[in-house]
């Protein structure tokens, strides 16, 4: 039987990751005691300059830090926390599907720092890692934004993994038409988690055309976003963040991959 692909598409701060991943040690490096502060003054910035938020946060990073290095960014990543079971996810997934004749990819898609993420020990699970960047000088030091990832360009990223045209650069094969045969992964085999109102486009677009969109909260105190995004008919459904053997999101990821299987065999007979 031939396998079918199905691809994870995960927001990561909030959804992979208790909390931003600015705020479990490079903030305080920056001066901050409190993270709030900076996210304060990141909003400030950006409305007095007219500017997109995710730029004002990144270059008020750099303004605070001018010898910030691609190096410190990656040594962030060995300070970020994960949710329960993220850590062992990956291969129980991919075994599962396996099993059941279903390649799992896995992505990240987030408005968060690429560098950070490479630093963390989940970045080798990730076939590819879509967020923020920097240019670096011959020393890696920080020099420009080199991409923004905000809340709206992450759908993007969904037809880059739906055509399978990955590279970040390639926008002519991006935009030329393409036969739904010959789309790499089918809009309707993907999984996309998110947290929040910043994952509400992406879920749109996976949603409107059959995919599956999970809404994750932390605790309690996050459930009533998640609940919402369901009520809304953004998330297909809102579960807490426990990535863990026999969690509810395990559930209803093998459940998918049962359903992929079932489909793929039916197709066989036609």
């Amino acid at each position: 039987m031939k396998r079918t692909k199905l691809a994870l598409i995960y927001d990561f701060d909030k959804t992979l990751s208790p909390r931003d991943m600015q705020e479990f040690h490079l903030l305080s490096t920056l001066g901050y005691d409190d993270p709030n502060a900076f996210w304060a003054e990141c909003d400030a910035f950006a409305r007095k300059h007219n500017c997109d938020g995710i730029l004002s946060y990144m270059y008020l990073m750099v303004m605070k830090n001018d010898g910030l290095t691609r190096d410190q960014l990656i040594e962030e990543g060995k300070y970020i926390e994960l949710y329960k079971g993220v850590k062992t996810w990956f291969e129980r997934i991919n075994e599962y599907g396996r099993k059941h004749h279903i390649t799992v990819e896995h992505y990240v898609v987030s408005s968060g720092l690429t560098d950070i993420i490479m630093g963390t020990p989940i970045a080798r699970e990730f076939k590819k890692i879509y967020a923020c960047t920097y240019v670096y000088d011959k020393d890696g030091k920080v020099k420009w934004p080199s991409r923004v990832v905000n809340y709206t360009m992450k759908t993007q990223y969904l037809f880059r993994i739906n055509k399978g045209v990955l590279q970040e650069t390639n926008d002519a094969d991006l935009n030329n038409s393409t036969p739904e045969s010959e789309k790499y992964i089918p809009l309707e085999n993907m999984i996309y988690f998110g947290d929040g109102s910043t994952d509400v486009p992406s879920m749109k677009v996976v949603q409107q055309n059959g995919g599956t969109t999970i809404a994750v909260f932390g605790d309690d105190s996050k459930r009533s976003k998640a609940e919402e995004l369901f009520k809304d008919k953004r998330a297909t459904f809102a579960v807490k963040a426990d990535y863990s053997k026999g969690s509810k999101i395990e559930k209803i990821v093998q459940c998918i991959i049962d359903s992929l299987e079932a489909k793929a065999k039916l197709d066989n007979y036609q």
